[in-house]
């Protein structure tokens, strides 16, 4: 009977480990990938929604954050079901937190609707590039983009604003998700 030694053993718990490793990050990249595209389309109509009401741009904020929240809660518990990998309620709780902190920060800060349409995106996309220092290199990227062309927008794009953010911040976030489900 030929048996293995220790050093054999330890290299397949290794290449054991490193698997288990590589299917939970495919198992978050396809969570994340799904709420990033819910999102990016929730952007969409919101700026676009801006853009053609501006007077009303304030109510549909709240609705698209409202969906969206709600949207992250049920696919988050629906891939818990279906694969174990997903989140339970502390994770919309979470980011309820966390856009009233941003509401705050936009009340005392008294932006105005360009500076709002500048905020949210960093906001979001500052903590979603510090989570990809612990998920991946594709968080990072996609927050740190979204970052940067949401900058240029602000100082060069005019009038334009709000269909720019559309494009850059909406249609960033869709391309996120599906680069996420090819990784």
């Amino acid at each position: 009977m030929n048996g293995i030694d220790a050093k054999q053993a330890a290299a397949a718990l290794s290449d054991i480990e490193t698997i288990v490793r590589q299917v939970r990050q495919s198992r978050i990249y396809d969570l994340t990938s799904l709420i990033l595209m819910q999102w990016g389309a929730l952007v969409i109509a919101g700026y676009i929604a801006s853009y053609a009401w501006p007077r009303a741009a304030g109510w549909v904020w709240i609705a698209v954050n409202v969906v969206g929240v709600a949207g992250t809660f049920a696919i988050g518990m629906l891939a818990r079901r279906r694969s174990g990998v997903g989140f339970d309620a502390r994770i919309p709780l979470a980011l309820l937190l966390f856009l009233a902190f941003g509401y705050l920060n936009c009340y005392l800060g008294h932006f105005g609707p360009r500076e709002l349409g500048v905020f949210w995106p960093i906001y979001f996309m500052t903590v979603y590039s510090i989570a990809g220092l612990w998920f991946g290199r594709a968080f990072v990227v996609i927050g740190v983009g979204i970052i940067i062309l949401t900058l240029i927008g602000y100082f060069y794009v005019g009038p334009w604003f709000d269909l720019w953010m559309a494009l850059v911040n909406g249609g960033g976030l869709i391309l996120g998700g599906l680069w996420m489900r090819r990784d």
